[in-house]
C-alpha cells in the first residue's frame, strides 16, 4: 500500500489498483490533487502489469466536491487538469469511477475523464455548478457531456447548474449504472476484477479503437479550459464566488450539501 496526500492507493493485485480520495473536509480538488494525479498517472503508465484502476472516496458525502475557488498563495507549475484528463482517457489502463457522495464541477469532470462511471442510487449527486458561480466549466464538461447525453441535456445540466441524482444521470447516459448503495462496491469490484483477468493487449486495443469516435478533440478541450481561465478574471464572477464563500461554500455544511438548490439563492 502506497500513500499520497489527497488519496490512498491500494494494489488489489498486480493488474488492479484501487485509489481512494481522502482529503478532508470535503475532498476539494486543489492544485495539489492535480500534482498527485499526475504522479499517479506516471506510475500507472510505467507499470507493465496494470490493467484497471478504480477511483472511489473515503468520504460517503463527497466523492470530489469541486475545484478550490480560493486562489493559491504561490503560482502552480505542475500538470494542468486538461493534461491529466487527456492522459487518463488515452491511457491503456481502464479507469472506473465508483461514485458515492457529491461529484460536482471538476469532480464531475474527473468522472467524465474515466472510462466508466457507476454510482450509488441513494447517495450519489452529480452536477456542474460553474454557471451558478459566475464562471464556465473548464475541465471537459462542455465537450464530454454532449457526447454522452446529447446537446439538450448537456445544456440542461450545465446552464441550470443544478444537482442530479444517480437514477437521472443513468437515464441521461451520464453514468453507466445507478446501483443500490449496498451493492455498489461489490459490483464495481466484480467488473474491475473481471477486466483485470483478461490480457492487456486486447484491452488496450479496444480502448484505443473506441477512443477514436468517442473523445472530444484536444482543440475543443483547450477552448473550454481557456474560457474557464478567462472567466476566473471576470468581476461578476469574483463577486458571486465571494458571496458563496461567505455563505459557506468549501465548508462542510448546508450550502455544500445542497449546492445545486442553494447556488441560485444569490
Amino acid at each position: 500500500m502506497t500513500s499520497f496526500s489527497p488519496f490512498e492507493v491500494v494494489q488489489r493485485s498486480s493488474s488492479y489498483w484501487r485509489v481512494t480520495f481522502d482529503s478532508p473536509p470535503i475532498n476539494l480538488v486543489t492544485y495539489e490533487v492535480f500534482a498527485a494525479l499526475g504522479d499517479l498517472l506516471d506510475r500507472m503508465e510505467a507499470d507493465e502489469d496494470l490493467k484497471v484502476v478504480v477511483f472511489d472516496s473515503a468520504d460517503p458525502d463527497f466523492f470530489l466536491a469541486h475545484f478550490d475557488m480560493v486562489p493559491p498563495k504561490e503560482p502552480y507549475t505542475g500538470p494542468a487538469w486538461l493534461e491529466i484528463a487527456t492522459r487518463m482517457a488515452r491511457s491503456r489502463v481502464i479507469s472506473i469511477a465508483s461514485i458515492r457522495g457529491r461529484a460536482r464541477g471538476v469532480g464531475s469532470e474527473f468522472t467524465l475523464a474515466c472510462d466508466m462511471r457507476f454510482a450509488s442510487r441513494e447517495n450519489a449527486v452529480l452536477g456542474q455548478p460553474e454557471v451558478g458561480a459566475g464562471v464556465t466549466p473548464g475541465g471537459g464538461a462542455t465537450e464530454r457531456l454532449p457526447l454522452l447525453v446529447g446537446r439538450g441535456r448537456a445544456l440542461e445540466i450545465i446552464a441550470a447548474a443544478d444537482d442530479f441524482d444517480a437514477e437521472t444521470a443513468e437515464r441521461y447516459g451520464w453514468i453507466n449504472r445507478a446501483l443500490p448503495d449496498a451493492e455498489l462496491d461489490a459490483y464495481v469490484d466484480r467488473v474491475a476484477t473481471r477486466i483485470a483477468s483478461f490480457d492487456r493487449r486486447p484491452l488496450a486495443e479496444v480502448k484505443a479503437l473506441i477512443n477514436r469516435s468517442t473523445l472530444p478533440s484536444e482543440t475543443d478541450l483547450k477552448a473550454g479550459q481557456d474560457t474557464f481561465r478567462a472567466a476566473l478574471t471576470w468581476p461578476e464572477a469574483h463577486e458571486r464566488v465571494r458571496r458563496l464563500l461567505q455563505r459557506g461554500m468549501q465548508q462542510r455544511g448546508e450550502l455544500e450539501y445542497r449546492l445545486g438548490e442553494r447556488i441560485a439563492d444569490q
